[in-house]
This record gives structure tokens, C-alpha cells and sequence, in this order.
């Protein structure tokens, strides 16, 4: 039996640690904090600082593991993906330099307009000396998005509309982004309906999962500060009720052409990719591509995969594709009160003699001491309702909520028949 050694411990790792189990492999883990789903599923694990490259390949090599999989993207960030590889250890993540896609923003707003990738808004990069060039570039636009250019945790994009009243405002936070950063990017903003496409990828081939929507706004009906996610959706046909086939395609041909340019110029993409996307009335745009699983939309494809992705990936034979169960899901994030600007700590009790066979829970941002758990100051507990129609997994998933118990919120609106046909309608008002 092979070893498999993960890196992380919020709840998406969680769920890739219930995928390598559920294929048959020994799971041993790489923990900042003790995560209870994870450690529940380890034949071994080892709690520190995950951003310690040397940390990490020793302990792979102590156990002798056949592969690494990081689930986060700072380790990543840190070169922790580079170290295990130069110790002759598989690792199913890509590496520092590929890594960039997410790491940062102004790589990949220039590998797409360098390589003719036309996919992407307008959009300028600008200098801490070039404080005048921001403004007239805002003026211009009015509505803009404002986007620090390293990791934020998906908590540093500020869109006019949203989370900013006005093009001021814009100024503002794009003037306190330079002060700090002394880089900002600043792009228009784009008028449509947000999906995920998410794909394995062995180094030359690249396998699609289902589409999943998310949710960022913190509060109902999309109001309310970014967070890292709210909860999601994913939809039977593998699909979403607002995307056409020509979107599918147009998003999965993007990342063809970005995996394409990174293996003739860069290097081969060993992991995931992750593509945030967009449909706007003039077609399909790129909002961001992750290095790596989302969270939580890594909650509603790894339960329905069919195939031994790790295998595939292994040994190169993505080209064939991965099945999936032809299942919706709906997942639902519980918070701590006050999350994400105020969060309070609070111990959680959960009862999961509860949960029946399409209902999941994953653990995120908590921690297990003297047989008590405890939330931090991020997203606490996800979970999963898997059914035959988007209604029917979020009935399962909000009926779930009742078996946990702490100072903790959700949205209940996520995958609710109101919200989806808000979306739809959306979509069709933008297209006419």
C-alpha cells in the first residue's frame, strides 16, 4: 500500500485526505494545527510549521512516503513543493515558479497578455511612484476591481458596487494597497456570473471536474465583506443552470492554452489548477487562476470522483479523463459570530452520529485540544448535502447545521431555489 503524505489542515485538505483514504492508501499528515477530520483518517501525523520546507521532506523521508500533496497555496508560495522534488519525492502540487499563477496576480495578467490568452479585462499594473497614473486609470474606468497582487487569503479584492460605494473609494484602497505593497493591480470590473473550473493535471494532459459556483460575500444575498468562501454548489449534468456549453468550453480551452504555454516556457504542471471565471455578455473572461484545490469547492468534487485521480497523475494517464458520479451538491461554511472582519472564539461540539450517507462534514480552521475543539479566527465547520438536484442537497446540508453547536453563522441562502434563479435571470438580462 502506498504512502501518501499531505501538507495542511483546513477542510479542504480534510476532503482530500477522505479521497486518498477512499482509494486505498495510507495518509499521514503535515499539520500547523490538529485538525479532527484528518487526524481521524492518519495512520500518523505530525503537527508544525508547513511553510518549512526541511520540516517536510524530513518527515516524508522518515516515512518513506510515495508522494507529497500540499493543499494549500502557501506552502507553495514558500518553495515547499521544490524541496520535496529535489529529494526525489513525487509531489502532486506544482512548483514555486509555477506556482505564480496564484502567488501572483501580475504573472499571470501578463502570461495571458503576453501569450495571447485573450481572456482577461482591462487592466494596469502600477508602481508606489505612479499614485496620479491609478487615479486617471480609475477615472477612466469608474467601476473597477482593486486587487493586491500577492496572496490575501481571497480577502484583498475590492470591487466599486460591493465592497466599495465609488471610484473614491477605489482611489482610497488602491492608495493603501501601495503603501504596503508598493504594487497594485487595478482592472475594470466585469458584469456577469461567477463559476469555478477546476482540472487535474499530470505534466501533459489535463482532466476537468464538474463547475462550482461559490460564494464570497459574508452575509445574504451577496452583501457584505470578502471571504474566503461561504460555501458553494455544483449541479447534476456536471454543469450550472446559468452556464452555456460554449462557456464550458471556452473556460476548459483557457486552461489548455495556459497549461500549454507553462509547459513550453516554464515547466510541466504536476497538481491542480483552478480556474475563476466569469460570464459576461461578451463571453467567457478570467478572474483568477489558484495553484491548487479551492476551498470549498474542493468539498464538491472530491466525493463524487469515481477514478483514482492520484494514480492517474502518477503515472501520467489523465488523458483519458476522470468520471464522476452525476450527483448536485451544496456545501454551507459555519463561521465564527463576527467572521471576518471580528471573529470570536468558540468551542464547537458536533454530534456525528447524525450525518447519514449524503450529508458530509469537513473541519477547517479549528483545532483539537484535550479532547475539546475550537474554532480560530477563519471558517470553522463545512458541510455537504449530495442529492440528485441542487434543492435537495442544500434541504440535506442546512439540515446538517442543526448537529453543531457553537457561536457560529452560515448563509442560508446558498443553493436555495431563490438564489439560483436570481443568477439565471442575471445572466439573462446581461445576454438579453
Amino acid at each position: 500500500m502506498q504512502k501518501i503524505l499531505l501538507i495542511g489542515n483546513g477542510a479542504r485538505e480534510n476532503a482530500i485526505a477522505e479521497s486518498v483514504v477512499k482509494f486505498g492508501y495510507e495518509l499521514y499528515g503535515f499539520m500547523s494545527a490538529k485538525n479532527p477530520g484528518i487526524v481521524k483518517l492518519c495512520r500518523e501525523y505530525k503537527i508544525g510549521n508547513i511553510l518549512d520546507a526541511e520540516s517536510a521532506v524530513n518527515f516524508a523521508k522518515g516515512l518513506n512516503a510515495d508522494a507529497v500533496i500540499i493543499g494549500p497555496e502557501a506552502p507553495l508560495a514558500a518553495g515547499v513543493s521544490d524541496k520535496i522534488l529535489e529529494n526525489e519525492i513525487p509531489c502532486i502540487s506544482p512548483t514555486k515558479c509555477l506556482a505564480r499563477l496564484e502567488t501572483s496576480k501580475e504573472f499571470a495578467r501578463n502570461l495571458m497578455k503576453e501569450y495571447h490568452i485573450n481572456a482577461y479585462p482591462k487592466f494596469e499594473i502600477f508602481k508606489s511612484d505612479e499614485i496620479k497614473e491609478v487615479f486617471k486609470f480609475i477615472d477612466d474606468l469608474q467601476d473597477v476591481a482593486v486587487k493586491p497582487i500577492g496572496l490575501t487569503g481571497g480577502k484583498g479584492v475590492k470591487v466599486t458596487g460591493k465592497q466599495l460605494n465609488n471610484a473614491e473609494e477605489a482611489k482610497t484602497y488602491a492608495g493603501e494597497i501601495l503603501k504596503k505593497d508598493n504594487v497594485v493591480l487595478i482592472e475594470e470590473k466585469l458584469e456577469g456570473e461567477e463559476f469555478t473550473l477546476q482540472a487535474f493535471c499530470d505534466g501533459e494532459n489535463l482532466a476537468p471536474c464538474p463547475l462550482v459556483q461559490d460564494h464570497k460575500s459574508a452575509y445574504e444575498n451577496d452583501v457584505g465583506p470578502n471571504t474566503g468562501g461561504m460555501g458553494s454548489y455544483s449541479d447534476k449534468n456536471l454543469m450550472l443552470p446559468f452556464v452555456t456549453r460554449t462557456d464550458y468550453e471556452d473556460a476548459l480551452g483557457n486552461l489548455k492554452k495556459v497549461i500549454n504555454v507553462l509547459k513550453k516556457d516554464y515547466g510541466k504542471y504536476i497538481g491542480i489548477l483552478y480556474g475563476q471565471f466569469i460570464a459576461t455578455k461578451d463571453g467567457v473572461k478570467v478572474i483568477e487562476f489558484n495553484a491548487r484545490f479551492g476551498d470549498p469547492e474542493a468539498l464538491n468534487v472530491l466525493p463524487l470522483i469515481k477514478d483514482n485521480w492520484i494514480e492517474k497523475i502518477l503515472d501520467k494517464k489523465l488523458s483519458s479523463g476522470l468520471k464522476f458520479e452525476n450527483k448536485a451538491t451544496v456545501c454551507k461554511y459555519l463561521v465564527p459570530a463576527g467572521y471576518p472582519e471580528n471573529p470570536v472564539k468558540t468551542e464547537i461540539s458536533v454530534d456525528e452520529s447524525k450525518f447519514g450517507n449524503n450529508s458530509k462534514i469537513y473541519y477547517a480552521n479549528v483545532y483539537e485540544e484535550n479532547g475539546k475543539i475550537f474554532s480560530t479566527h477563519s471558517r470553522a465547520i463545512a458541510l455537504l448535502g449530495i442529492a440528485e438536484t441542487i434543492e435537495e442537497a442544500e434541504k440535506i446540508a442546512e439540515n446538517s447545521t442543526k448537529f453543531v453547536k457553537g457561536n457560529l453563522y452560515h448563509r442560508k441562502d446558498i443553493g436555495t431555489k431563490e438564489l439560483i434563479n436570481k443568477r439565471i435571470e442575471h445572466i439573462k438580462k446581461i445576454r438579453k
